[in-house]
């Protein structure tokens, strides 16, 4: 048999087998339903395993590693196309320590996941009786696999033989294998673990194209007004030209335009502003490659393939952190550069890390399979400081020297214009709740169609509404004249993540029936990672557009 791991899922990684080869039953994880991330090690309960001879099994990747994918040998003996009967390949002596581990297994509704050719198998443990007495073991594997010639392209396991649990009795464990010709490509194989009714209602065609035919007519209609403002600023902008000075002096000036000598002025904690876009660039960046390639490449049919390339990704685009976050702190007059770049090469490292280790520690207590070798935790640390920290060097030094030049269009005053009082409407906070509104709207719209190509449209319109709904909130700051238009940019598309994380108080009550500690710190805790994430993400790119538009329509105006 030839096997090869890849980091994508390619037609050559696979095996192809020979009339009567061996083919292993590798047994995963157990743990309950309700609770998908608590898992164990299947053998933690107290199954009994095959006569043949184990297999070593190592950790082919890191994602599989981090997801906690802890593969063990069944001993069961499978070979291609060679049918096996019910076979009785094991003997569990039932005392009562062990009666109170599957009593409790099959209370939790606990299920277990295998392996075969890479193809994931489910089953349950057991279950009880209506009145919840008696329980009962589920003690029959019946494995149906389909091949086509030389492929495995299909696996069913069907659970009988169904024993009552009495203490101080021996429980056979039996397993048969049967053999069918199967139509399916082994490229289509994985077809079958996906949800194919998302293509097959009208209903859901007709709410995308509904909702993003609204998205249109918003950033429309926020284009148009704001063109049509500008325009009549720039109209009034140019008559003032035109007056002498004591008419103008006699004028009422106000406006955006009041403040071209501060508004490119640099911002409160320039140091932590320019780490946090150049995290935000970079998040942005990972998300839409791993997009890309999740659409090119079948990521979900490889264990941790995903997770794998997101790192690796993350590790390869550290440049555009260190260029963006550079050149950012160089234009505001940074000084202290090594330091500002430390920050941003392991802003997120060590809030992702640092959630992980927490998270860890539960795992350990609880002996769940999620617990992170300490091999893994140093390969992690070594990326982070000889992979991601060079590369942001790299990065932050090109971007300083590219474009660290502070080219303004507008010369900055030396005394600062003093800000005047603001009316209730115009109060930053106002305008940030109103930004989040619509950005959430328009994300959590899309949230629940979790298909790549999909995916890649929710970033396109994700971001395209949050800079456009910015742009409109930093020109009511600066038509207020306050300059101080760079962190609430950043943070009115930023919020976005209270209102996601929010939501996920929500699902988590309302929407599943998860349930311990275990599973709530880690739901929360990685959801709390997910949406300060997605808020450094939305941050970046609303300061971004925002600064261009900035740019552009004091360019575009004539300054004494």
């Amino acid at each position: 048999m030839t096997h090869c791991q890849c980091i994508f899922a390619t037609d050559s990684c696979y095996p192809k087998y020979t009339d009567k080869e061996e083919v292993v039953l590798w047994m995963n994880t157990v743990g309950p339903y309700h609770n998908r991330q608590e898992t164990y090690k299947y053998f933690s309960l107290p199954f009994c395993v095959g006569t043949k001879k184990t297999i070593s099994h190592y950790h082919e990747t890191l994602g599989e590693a981090l997801q906690g994918v802890e593969l063990e040998f069944s001993g069961l003996d499978i070979k291609f196309k060679d049918e096996v009967m019910q076979t009785t390949y094991c003997e569990i002596e039932l005392d009562k320590a062990k009666r109170d581990a599957f009593v409790y297994a099959i209370k939790n509704h606990y299920w277990y996941q295998m392996y075969i050719d890479d193809l994931p198998i489910w089953g349950i443990v057991g279950e009880a009786d209506e009145n919840g007495e008696d329980h009962y073991l589920w003690t029959y594997k019946k494995l149906e696999i389909g091949f086509n010639g030389n492929r495995i392209v299909d696996v069913n396991l069907t659970s009988e033989g169904k024993v009552k649990l009495v203490p101080n009795t021996r429980i056979a464990m039996s397993y048969s294998v049967k053999w069918k010709k199967s139509d399916v490509k082994f490229e289509d194989r994985f077809d079958k673990y996906l949800d194919p009714s998302f293509f097959q209602h009208r209903i859901h065609w007709f709410s995308i194209f509904n909702s993003f035919m609204m998205v249109i007519f918003l950033v429309g209609l926020v284009s148009m007004i704001l063109m049509r403002t500008l325009r009549k600023d720039y109209a009034r902008y140019s008559k003032e030209e035109e007056m002498d000075d004591m008419d103008r002096d006699l004028g009422d000036e106000y406006g955006w335009k009041q403040v071209h000598g501060d508004v490119f002025r640099p911002s409160s904690h320039p140091m932590i502003f320019s780490s946090l876009i150049g995290s935000g660039c970079q998040i942005f960046s990972v998300s839409f490659i791993v997009i890309v390639v999740a659409m090119v490449e079948d990521l979900y049919t490889e264990r941790g393939s995903m997770l794998s390339t997101a790192i690796f990704v993350y590790a390869a685009t550290s440049p555009v952190n260190g260029y963006f976050g550079g050149s950012l702190y160089a234009k505001q007059g940074g000084r202290r550069w090594i330091k500002q770049m430390f920050i941003g090469a392991f802003l997120i490292p060590a809030m992702v890390c640092g959630t992980a280790f927490f998270i860890n520690f539960i795992a350990m207590y609880y002996h769940a399979s999620r617990a992170i070798p300490f091999g893994t935790m140093v390969a992690v640390c070594c990326i982070c400081l000889f992979v991601i920290l060079p590369l942001n060097l790299v990065g932050t030094i090109l971007g300083r020297n590219l474009s660290g030049q502070p080219n303004f269009p507008c010369r900055v005053n030396a005394v600062p214009r003093p800000i005047p009082e603001k009316k209730c409407w115009k109060w930053k906070c106002i305008v940030c709740l109103f930004c989040r509104y619509f950005i959430f709207t328009s994300f959590w719209a899309y949230k629940i169609y979790y298909v790549y190509g999909f995916m890649m449209l929710v970033l396109v319109i994700l971001c395209i509404v949050t800079v456009c709904v910015t742009i409109v909130c930093t020109y009511f700051l600066l038509n207020a004249e306050d300059y101080r238009w760079q962190w609430t940019s950043f943070l009115s598309a930023a919020s976005t993540a209270v209102y996601v994380y929010m939501y996920s108080f929500y699902y988590y009550f309302f929407k599943t029936k998860m349930y311990g500690l275990f599973q709530t710190s880690f739901y929360f805790g990685y959801m709390a990672v997910f949406s300060t994430s997605l808020g450094i993400m939305c941050g970046a790119v609303g300061y971004v557009g925002t600064s261009a538009f900035v740019r552009k329509i004091y360019t575009n105006v004539k300054i004494d």
